[in-house]
């Protein structure tokens, strides 16, 4: 049948509910119970009914969208953690409007308030800007869920990996092949995923290392930049904010002469799917996004509720050592 041609009285007739069950499910409500729901849901398919998301919003001031900003399109982090959230905003018929601030950190806030104004609520993955900007974006904005930060007085409510455990790993795996001076590339300045990787990377000193940090950034031209900044401090180590982050660097490292391990070692985060096909492949800690996309969804279905979940921290994280480490070399970097 044609969509147009059924109506929601004839699902919920068929369905033998209510009007206003049939209403909830198609808004992606967690009131009905998930039995009911599928059902609801399995004969709005075999009717060929399909509600107008315009119809809908006039009717319940609902918009049926979600709104998700990102900081980088380009990383495939987030393109994996956008696809496995998406999985479960489908299944609750939710779509999902995506803004990227490209890490324009002074943008983010408006942009943030700009898909509050066009959707239910709004997902901030990894938001850069500072803790007053995010407050102030929070202020009248119940329906917000931030990934991948924690806010420091717990609004808006957050979910996050951690981050700190698999970075004071990658730094265990170094000590244990005997580094001592490593060098940490840090990402982006107000990230809270930055600054628990860096905590991690000064708590290595009790266990024998010597860390020493670089500004760089999250992007493969960030890390290029910084690499014979680091270089100067004469590691045998670096350590890089993220994959991206270390591919740049890997690149100036062969064009400066240096082979990767056997020069210097070097380690990712995040094990993006290209850092198994690197030469040397990438040693890296690695999240699983489709596990963290739906613990995410589980939260904002939550927000969207109206409910006030509190913060949640995944021990998730997993080391993947591969190529790119081994033993510090005996007398340091050795140049070409």
């Amino acid at each position: 049948m044609a969509s147009g041609k059924i109506t929601i009285s004839e699902v919920a007739r068929e369905a033998g509910v209510s009007i206003a069950t049939v209403s909830r499910v198609m808004q992606g409500r967690p009131s009905v119970s998930p039995d009911l729901a599928r059902r609801v849901r399995e004969v709005a398919r075999h009717l060929g009914y399909s509600p107008s998301p315009m119809a809908r919003g006039l009717a319940t001031g609902s918009t049926g969208m979600v709104g998700i900003l990102v900081p980088q399109l380009s990383n495939p982090y987030f393109h994996e953690l956008i696809k496995a959230i998406g999985v479960g905003a489908d299944h609750d018929g939710y779509r999902m409007l995506v803004l990227e601030s490209d890490e324009r950190v002074a943008d983010e806030p408006d942009l943030a308030a700009s898909l509050y104004a066009h959707a239910d609520g709004v997902i901030l993955c990894s938001p850069r800007m500072a803790d007053d900007d995010l407050e102030r974006v929070t202020l009248g904005r119940p329906r917000l869920l931030c990934v991948n930060r924690i806010a420091r007085d717990g609004q808006p409510p957050g979910i996050a990996c951690d981050m700190f455990s698999p970075m004071l790993d990658i730094c265990r795996l170094l000590a244990t092949q005997g580094h001592r001076r490593v060098v940490y590339f840090a990402g982006a300045p107000y990230s809270w995923v930055n600054a628990e990787r860096w905590r991690a990377v000064q708590h290595s000193a009790a266990l024998g290392l010597d860390p020493l940090r670089v500004q760089a950034g999250p992007s493969i031209d960030a890390g290029y930049a910084a690499t014979d900044a680091a270089l100067a401090l004469s590691p045998t180590a670096l350590i890089a904010a993220n994959d991206l982050c270390a591919i740049g660097v890997l690149t100036r490292l062969r064009e400066v002469g240096l082979q990767v391990p056997r020069d210097v070692s070097l380690t990712g985060f995040d094990d993006i799917p290209f850092s198994r096909h690197t030469l040397p492949a990438l040693t890296t800690a690695r999240i699983p996004r489709l596990e963290l996309g739906r613990q995410v969804w589980a939260m904002m279905r939550a927000v969207l509720a109206d409910e006030a979940p509190p913060a949640r921290v995944l021990a998730t994280a997993e080391v993947v050592v591969r190529d790119s480490t081994g033993p510090a070399p005996a007398s340091g970097i050795r140049y070409r």
